[in-house]
C-alpha cells in the first residue's frame, strides 16, 4: 500500500470533528481545572482510539498519537474534504460516491476521478492543519508569524495568520517520501502535490488598518487561506483538464518520470504534465451502470435543461410532478425573530429511467 491519504481520509462522508469526544464546553467547576493525572490519561485514550478508527499506517498513527489535536483535525479534514468532493460532482454521473465497496475499488484504480480524491484530501488536510494551528488547537504548532516576509509601507506583521509552512511539512512527512519505480504510486504522489500546491497559491494577505479617525497610518497584516470551496472548484477545473500519463526512466538518475503514454491515444493530449496538472493512468468507466465503482445514475434526480441527457446516459428521464410548501415572503421582526408565510407551489421532479 503506498503512502496516499485517500486510503486514510475517504472513510466516510458523513465523519465529523464532533466524535472527538474530550472538549471542555467551559461549564466545568474550577475544581477540576487544572486536569487531573486521571482526566489526562482518559483524554490521551481517546484520541489514540480516534487515531485508530482510521486505520492508518505505522507511521501516520504514530503521527496522529503525538499531538492531540491531531485526531481532530484529521477528522475534519475528512469531512471537509468528502462534501465538498460531492458538491463538485453534484451534476455529473460520478458524484463521489464514496460508501464501502466503491470508495475501495475506486482507489485501486488510476482514474481521473481517483486523482481528484487523492488531490482533494491532500487539500483538505493542508487547510484544516493550518487553520487548527491558528486556532489554538495544536500543541506543536501556533500562529503563522511570516517572518520571511518584508515590512513595507508601515506593515505590522500581526493577528493571527494560518501556519501555512507548519502545515505542509506535516503533509508533506504524513504522505511519506517519493516513491521512485511504482508507476501508479507516483502518480498519486504528485495528485497529493497538487492538492498542497492549490492551497499555497491561494495564500492571500489580509490586512486591519489602525490610525486617528480610522486613518490607515499602520496597518496590521497576516496571511490567510482561501475558503475551501474556492479550492475545490479550482481542483475541479484541474480534474476537467487532466491528462494521461506513462513512465520514462530518466537515464541521468536511473528513477521513474511521468511523462506522455507511449502510444499515442486518440482524442487524448501528448502534453507533457506540469507539476500543477491532475494525471491519471486509467480511462474512466461511464459510470452509468451499477458497477464496483458506483451505484450508476439510475433513480438519480437531474435537472431538465441542465444535465438529464448527459447523466441518464440516453436512457431518458421520468417526470413526477408535486406540491411543496416552503417559506415565503420573509421579514426579520423587532426583537428577534424572523416571520414567514407559507406558499404552495408546485413542481416538477426528474429522475434517470432505469
Amino acid at each position: 500500500l503506498p503512502p496516499a491519504l485517500p486510503r486514510a481520509v475517504f472513510l466516510s462522508p458523513h465523519c465529523s470533528a464532533l466524535l472527538f469526544p474530550c472538549r471542555l464546553t467551559g461549564n466545568e467547576p474550577l475544581t477540576i481545572l487544572p486536569l487531573t493525572s486521571e482526566m489526562e490519561e482518559a483524554a490521551v485514550k481517546a484520541h489514540y482510539k480516534v487515531c485508530d478508527r482510521l486505520k492508518l499506517e505505522k507511521k501516520q498513527r504514530r503521527m496522529c498519537r503525538r499531538d492531540p489535536g491531531v485526531a481532530e483535525t484529521l477528522m475534519e479534514a475528512i469531512s471537509m474534504s468528502a462534501l465538498e468532493c460531492q458538491y463538485q460532482f453534484r451534476f455529473e454521473r460520478w458524484n463521489c460516491t464514496l460508501e464501502g465497496r466503491y470508495r475501495a475499488s475506486l482507489l485501486k484504480r488510476g482514474f481521473k476521478e481517483t486523482a481528484f480524491l487523492y488531490a482533494i484530501s491532500s487539500a483538505g488536510l493542508t487547510h484544516a492543519m493550518a487553520k487548527a494551528c491558528s486556532a489554538g488547537r495544536m500543541e506543536r504548532c501556533t500562529c503563522d508569524e511570516a517572518p520571511d516576509l518584508e515590512n513595507r509601507e508601515a506593515w505590522q506583521w500581526g493577528g493571527c495568520g494560518d501556519n501555512l509552512k507548519y502545515s505542509n511539512k506535516f503533509v508533506k512527512e504524513f504522505l511519506g517520501r517519493k516513491p521512485n519505480k511504482d508507476l501508479r504510486a507516483r502518480v498519486d504522489f504528485h495528485n497529493n502535490l497538487v492538492g498542497m500546491k492549490v492551497i499555497k497559491a491561494g495564500v492571500e494577505t489580509t490586512c486591519k488598518c489602525h490610525g486617528v479617525s480610522g486613518s490607515c497610518t499602520v496597518r496590521t497584516c497576516w496571511r490567510q487561506l482561501s475558503p475551501f470551496h474556492e479550492i475545490g472548484k479550482q481542483l475541479k477545473q484541474k480534474y476537467e483538464t487532466s491528462l494521461k500519463v506513462g513512465s520514462t526512466t530518466n537515464e541521468a538518475t536511473g528513477e521513474g518520470d511521468i511523462s506522455p503514454p507511449k502510444k499515442s491515444i486518440p482524442g487524448h493530449s501528448d502534453q507533457i504534465p506540469r507539476t500543477t496538472d491532475l494525471v491519471y493512468i486509467d480511462d474512466s468507466p461511464s459510470f452509468c451502470m451499477m458497477s464496483r465503482y458506483s451505484p450508476g445514475t439510475s433513480g438519480r434526480k437531474c435537472y431538465k435543461d441542465k444535465n438529464c441527457d448527459s447523466i441518464c446516459c440516453g436512457r431518458g428521464h421520468n417526470t413526477q410532478s408535486r406540491v411543496v410548501t416552503r417559506p415565503c415572503q420573509c421579514q426579520v421582526r423587532w426583537c428577534c425573530y424572523v416571520e414567514c408565510k407559507q406558499c404552495t407551489q408546485r413542481e416538477e421532479v426528474y429522475t434517470c429511467k432505469d
